[in-house]
């Protein structure tokens, strides 16, 4: 059976139609963010941050550890109040209207939380009671979505015995119980193999490719890339750069990257050529638009005795030249 991800929109009460800069058609504003900040104590956890989320686009938030990407969800979410600044979804403010804002919402959280009293299928139709969704429509939404996340033969199955994959797959199908007009995902795909990763991907792109809105934060710089129209970098509770993946890519990597092993005569002799390079753990790293060119220069130029690569730019290139190396727990 295949799952129809389509939903029917509630009146739109208190959400006033917005129209994004330089777009030719109207589309409502789903998120919007003001100086933004959270604290807890001393700590800044999400200092200041202003974004603007459109409905039907998918809109990622990267980041290490720590660097204000939860919180921050949290806080759209409206299980965490903000500090200072503003925040309204669906043009409600999240701590005037924080109920109706929730009525509007599916949530993958990062962690598994799901009912451990009820079967697989049982759960989902108890979760729809939330909402208010009719026994009969409950029933029939669940199989299409237990369908959809290849757990059909699980629906009688206790949660404690499914595998780690497949938890998560059931929580994105609760997620989807209520036909939400905004998804929020937090890190929806940790632990599920390639073949789940991609049907799960599908799904994500089917659902806003009819008018509803992902907003998502993962570590797999692929599916950001592979999901969202944009995102944000952040860092220590800033945005360090909102955009396309692929202009971010061609702005802060360029098209190609060229590798080779790291010496002081091949670090001297880039200088030399006014060449501009990253250097770490015993490997130089160039960002370049001419790699036939660089690597002409290595051999024969720079006595590169040692094996060249050249490969495209890409996302995780971006990510790691603009928050750096160090492991963050």
């Amino acid at each position: 059976m295949e799952a129809d991800f389509r939903v029917a929109h509630p009146e739109k009460a208190h959400a006033p139609d917005h129209k994004e800069p330089g777009s030719e058609s109207a589309r409502e504003m789903v998120v919007e963010a003001t100086n933004l900040e959270k604290r807890f104590g001393t700590l800044v956890a999400v200092d200041g941050i202003s974004f603007r989320v459109y409905e039907g686009e998918a809109f990622g938030f990267l980041g290490p550890n720590g660097a204000g990407k939860t919180s921050t969800m949290r806080m759209i979410q409206c299980v965490s109040p903000r500090t200072s600044g503003e925040l309204r979804v669906f043009g409600m403010d999240t701590q005037e209207h924080p109920r109706e804002i929730k009525q509007t919402m599916g949530v993958v959280p990062q962690e598994n939380n799901l009912d451990p009293d009820f079967p697989v299928r049982e759960g989902l139709i108890q979760f729809a009671r939330y909402f208010d969704i009719p026994h009969a429509d409950a029933v029939k939404r669940a199989d299409e979505l237990l369908s959809l996340m290849a757990l059909e033969e699980k629906k009688n199955t206790t949660v404690e015995k499914l595998s780690g994959g497949m938890k998560r797959r059931l929580i994105l199908a609760r997620a989807l119980m209520n036909r939400p007009r905004l998804l929020i995902l937090d890190e929806p795909t940790t632990g599920l193999d390639p073949q789940a990763r991609h049907l799960i991907w599908e799904g994500l792109r089917d659902l806003v490719s009819q008018g509803n809105t992902i907003l998502l934060t993962t570590h797999y710089m692929e599916e950001a890339a592979h999901l969202c129209d944009r995102i944000v970098i952040m860092d220590h509770g800033k945005i360090l750069v909102e955009g396309k993946p692929q202009d971010l890519v061609k702005r802060y990597a360029g098209d190609y990257i060229v590798e080779a092993d790291s010496t002081q005569e091949v670090q001297e002799c880039l200088k030399r050529h006014d060449i501009i390079f990253d250097a770490y753990e015993g490997r130089v790293q160039i960002f370049t638009q001419d790699p036939k060119e660089v690597t002409r220069l290595l051999l024969d130029e720079c006595s590169m005795g040692g094996e060249v690569a050249a490969r495209p730019a890409s996302l995780e290139d971006v990510f790691l030249r603009l928050t750096g190396r160090t492991l963050r727990e």
